[in-house]
């Protein structure tokens, strides 16, 4: 592993605990709680707005890695400023972490997958040297993305992902599960952001639900977002009959 926990250190400018990010309640207990990691995939699962992208977003700008997405090691042509998180988030390194982090920005491997922008940031980075040789403009969504992950997340590193199943079907999922478990058993560190109920039934990885109660950790088979997922395939009528007129 390379990062064992986050926190946000007190200081004389101690971030007001009302004022966002920090408003959020799973990014505010930084401000007295640190939150580690124990196992190499960590997933992050939590409703929209509960925190879960804010926190993987800060954990790669402190790390050193572009937020919009992008390789270690690479410095890209943004004159975009840190977030407000980026710029205070401490990270407890392990020894391995740490002898990246002073060895210099080149000597970092690792890399942050956004959703959101991986195709734009894609088009941006598309014949450079050190990506990949597929046009993805031949490719479908979600065989671009993951045309970008096995060759983006090729060697062990700090492996940095915000709802990577955004693009991907059912089976293209699976291959992600697959990949992942590589890279795992292979020395590398994973922190997801996820809705996905497939990516987090990884064995071996620790899940934190976030929310208003800030973060916790608990089990696959106890998520809300599990529970939500059996209850609307064993009968899907029983929630669109909230939703839809019948």
């Amino acid at each position: 592993m390379f990062v064992q926990g986050i926190d946000i250190p007190e200081g004389l400018d101690t971030p007001d605990p009302s004022v966002w990010p920090y408003s959020i309640p799973a990014v505010g207990r930084l401000l007295s709680d640190p939150l580690d990691f124990r196992a190499p995939v960590t997933f992050l699962v939590g409703e929209n707005g509960s925190g879960k992208s804010t926190l993987v977003e800060g954990i790669a700008e402190a790390y050193g890695l572009d937020a919009r997405g992008g390789r270690a090691g690479r410095k890209y042509a943004n004159n975009r400023p840190k977030t407000p998180l980026g710029e205070r988030l401490r990270l407890d390194l392990t020894q391995r972490g740490a002898r990246q982090m002073s060895a210099g920005r080149r000597a970092r491997t690792g890399y942050f997958l956004r959703a959101e922008t991986t195709f734009g940031f894609a088009e941006a980075v598309s014949g450079m040297p050190g990506y990949w040789d597929e046009n993805l403009a031949e490719h479908s969504h979600g065989e671009g993305f993951l045309i970008i992950l096995q060759n983006m997340f090729d060697k062990p590193g700090l492996y940095l992902m915000d709802e990577p199943e955004a693009a991907l079907s059912f089976m293209s999922c699976l291959r992600l599960v697959g990949l992942m478990h590589d890279l795992a058993e292979g020395g590398s560190q994973i922190i997801c952001a996820t809705h996905s109920p497939i990516l987090s039934a990884l064995p071996g990885a620790d899940v934190i639900e976030v929310g208003d109660h800030g973060a916790r950790r608990t089990t696959w088979a106890d998520l809300e977002m599990v529970d939500h997922w059996r209850r609307y395939m064993a009968d899907p009528g029983r929630y669109l009959r909230h939703i839809v007129d019948p």
